[in-house]
């Protein structure tokens, strides 16, 4: 994109007789990359990030709490029951993502990101109240609903704010914040599933009222939260972003950047993009990334959820585990994802994408296929299984949080939203939902050979994604998102 060099405060506007047909000249992009981190960043990653610790801590809950639900008085869960409800959460997510990643992308990423956390916080308060499999299942799905659509709105929001610099770690990090949730997860079972603290049947209820409770403040932390200057200057609201962009540099720096050189992109304001031409940009007009975006989703979403989800019953069921101690062996697992991308997010950022997405997918794969083999052969205690799923994980957890990465910073702004709901959505269809399903069917056959061979399984699409990335994967380390995707809207 030939971007011309014009002073930061310089905004030119093409009169129209429609709004949004408007051309309008903005130094917005590099006004916002051009930024240092600041206080206003880091308010930013932790109240649209914490979506990320809500998930983990519902993922781990699913999981720690399995024990509990199959012994509860009134559920008696059994492992397939367990499988299909952790099934309906994924589907809830995949869904909600559709539905809420065009929202996100029509009416604004803010309205969005409040609307999604409401849909959560009142699931997961349900679930609580679930009397039997059915409705168990189907507070899982709105819960998994929610969070669905927390992604689209949370990571198009917080690509567009965060410098490009920046991007990559930051993005890891949040990512990787899930596990900070399912350490919190892990906790809450541990002191709620002790029959010296509370019942158990009651225990696993209040440990869902955790995750509503958390969603209740973070629905106050966001009022702040500006809508998405991008968004706006696209959507017929140039004014409104340049107030707030005007804001956001005064909060940074103390006043505006009107001394340095900035550069400008014409763009024709639209009030949406039509489905059609949605559907032509993803898989005509960027294909390539997109077999990359499917690829790199599909393989994490099996790769994750279908070990993750499972992790407490392999524990029970293989290692003689007791439900109430299942969250001893989650609390290192989860260390061990957190300081992945903490530790290796910024060489995304200077060794580059493609070189770390090929390294963490495929170690990832490598290490997972080696630990399943010791697994089988019964080489491995629950102490020596927990560690080697640590390691496995250390790598596994930057390369899942690399795939909404990919996703969010290489289409087009106008349909990133979209973008990554249906790269989620089919991702997660794929790996996601028949995942937990499956490992629960693999571990109720009680044969060790059979659950290896879903590992194997899900090593060859780890391998299978590192090759994919190492071929086509685009190199959009340190990039402005304009640069990486020219905006639909974008003028000559």
């Amino acid at each position: 994109m030939d971007l011309q060099q014009t002073p930061a405060l310089n905004f030119d506007s093409a009169a129209s007789a429609a709004a949004h047909d408007r051309i309008v000249e903005t130094s917005i992009p590099s006004r916002l990359d051009a930024l240092p981190w600041s206080g206003f960043h880091t308010r930013v990653v932790l109240a649209l990030g914490i979506t990320w610790i809500l998930d983990g801590l519902e993922v781990t809950l699913a999981g720690a709490l399995s024990g509990a639900l199959k012994q509860s008085t009134t559920l008696h869960f059994s492992n397939l029951d367990l499988g299909f409800a952790n099934s309906a959460y994924l589907a809830g997510a995949v869904l909600g993502a559709l539905g809420f990643g065009w929202l996100t992308d029509r009416i604004g990423r803010k309205k969005l990101f409040f609307i999604t956390l409401a849909v959560y916080l009142s699931a997961t308060a349900a679930t609580a109240l679930s009397w039997n499999i059915a409705s168990y299942a189907l507070f899982r799905f709105l819960t998994g609903a929610g969070i669905g659509g927390e992604y689209t709105a949370i990571n198009s929001t917080i690509q567009e704010l965060v410098p490009a610099r920046y991007r990559g770690w930051t993005d890891l990090v949040i990512n990787g914040s899930f596990w900070i949730g399912a350490a919190m997860g892990a906790v809450s079972a541990i002191i709620l599933l002790d029959p010296a603290v509370i019942g158990p049947d009651l225990g696993w209820r209040l440990a869902y009222l955790i995750g509503a409770t958390i969603g209740l403040v973070v629905l106050f932390m966001r009022m702040w939260i500006p809508e998405s200057p991008r968004w706006l200057m696209i959507h017929g609201r140039p004014d409104e972003a340049h107030a707030i962009v005007d804001d956001i540099e005064r909060s940074v720096i103390g006043h505006q950047q009107g001394g340095t050189a900035f550069a400008k992109i014409r763009l024709k304001m639209r009030h949406h993009t039509p489905l059609g031409e949605v559907v032509h940009t993803l898989f005509t007009v960027y294909r390539q990334r997109a077999l990359v975006g499917l690829v790199l989703m599909s393989a994490q979403a099996f790769f994750y959820n279908a070990i993750f989800f499972t992790f407490a019953l392999v524990l029970t069921d293989f290692y003689g585990i007791s439900a109430d101690g299942v969250g001893w062996y989650i609390l290192p697992f989860a260390a061990g994802n957190f300081l992945g991308p903490l530790l290796l997010g910024r060489f995304f950022d200077t060794l580059g994408r493609r070189t770390m997405i090929v390294l963490t997918y495929g170690l990832s794969g490598l290490l997972l296929a080696i630990s399943g083999y010791l697994f089988a052969i019964g080489a491995l205690s629950a102490r020596g299984q927990t560690i080697a799923w640590m390691v496995i994980f250390f790598f596994a957890s930057p390369a899942a949080s690399a795939a909404y990465l990919t996703v969010s910073e290489t289409f087009p702004l106008e349909v990133r939203a979209l973008a990554i709901a249906v790269f989620y959505a089919i991702g997660t269809g794929i790996g996601g939902v028949v995942g937990p399903a499956l490992f629960g069917a693999l571990i109720d056959t009680g044969s060790r050979t059979s659950v290896f061979a879903g590992y194997l399984l899900g090593s060859a699409l780890m391998i299978a994604a590192a090759i994919v990335a190492w071929r086509y994967a685009v190199a959009a380390e340190r990039k402005s998102l304009e640069q990486i995707a020219r905006p639909l809207a974008f003028m000559e």
